[in-house]
């Protein structure tokens, strides 16, 4: 190659310059949710950190460690060491309604211990990125750059979300944010804290939400549940004899009204524990038992 040519090569290498150390810090915010120093805060706001300081609202500034990660949920559990530590409560976001008013808190364009209002402008928002698990609540409260992994609060100051990300064409805020529910916070925390990762279950399949047009194309007395239109060779399902075509109405014992529904169940089955699938062949009723099997992590940093 041109390379190879030793005049060529000596030139080209004295006009490079010589390798620099790039340093580069990124912001974001986090949310003190126990005494012995958890911090919750968003996966994306720690990613690739070699070292992660935490700067308190008392100008203290602590070293913290990562507990655990899940990228999924894109949460993140880190943990400090000090004392008289303030901590957040948890609020109930099964319980919220459009319309209710929230506050976002945190650290946008670095200015930390900010506070915007706003309301709810819709629950269970899944279409904005591609994870299985999405179901944001969404709000018109400012949340820029930065707010990643602050707190959404209710009036009484509980947490009902943690902020993730926003939706804007220049960077900054439109009120279209988004937060993920302290419900699902807190079973991702506890997976955190007991192992450091976070357990769920698997069966491996790929399936399509019937709907009632779909029933009608498939003849089916069903506009509820489960088309299997694909099974993982070897996995769970096809082990326990469920193959592409089947209609799965029930998991055990439980209605599959949405993939999202069935989704859920799903991954809350104990690795291990044999799951009842009730459903449909060609029109006769069939019972599945199968053993969950470990979810398997995505990858990523």
């Amino acid at each position: 190659t041109l390379y190879n040519n030793a005049t060529l090569r000596a030139l080209i290498e004295k006009r490079l310059p010589p390798y620099q150390y790039r340093e580069e810090n990124n912001l974001g915010s986090g949310v003190i949710v126990s005494s012995q120093g958890h911090i919750l805060t968003n996966n994306h706001v720690i990613s690739g950190a070699e070292d992660i300081e935490v700067l308190l609202k008392d100008g203290r500034y602590l070293h913290a460690r990562i507990v655990g990660r899940d990228l999924e949920t894109d949460l993140a559990l880190l943990k400090v060491t000090a004392d008289e530590l303030a901590t957040i409560q948890f609020g109930d976001s099964s319980n919220l309604q459009v319309g209710d008013i929230v506050l976002a808190i945190g650290n946008p364009f670095g200015l930390g211990n900010t506070v915007t209002s706003g309301i709810i402008s819709a629950l269970n928002r899944s279409q904005f990125r591609a994870n299985s698990f999405d179901n944001f609540i969404q709000t018109d409260a400012a949340i820029n750059p930065g707010n990643s992994g602050g707190a959404l609060v209710n009036t009484r100051g509980e947490m009902i979300g943690l902020n993730t990300i926003n939706i804007s064409n220049s960077g900054g805020s439109q009120g279209i944010g988004f937060a993920i529910p302290s419900s699902m916070v807190r079973e991702v925390m506890y997976q955190l804290i007991t192992y450091g990762e976070v357990h769920r279950g698997w069966i491996g399949i790929e399936a399509k939400e019937i709907s009632p047009m779909l029933a009608r194309q498939l003849n089916s007395e069903f506009s509820y549940g489960l088309l299997i239109i694909g099974v993982l060779q070897g996995g769970p399902s096809q082990k326990a004899g469920i193959n592409a075509g089947d209609i799965i109405t029930h998991i055990n014992n439980t209605k599959i009204v949405s993939a999202k529904m069935a989704l859920d169940l799903i991954t809350r089955l104990p690795p291990g524990d044999t799951a009842i699938l009730r459903g449909m062949r060609h029109n006769q009723s069939l019972q599945f038992k199968v053993v969950v099997k470990e979810r398997p992590q995505m990858s990523g940093s």
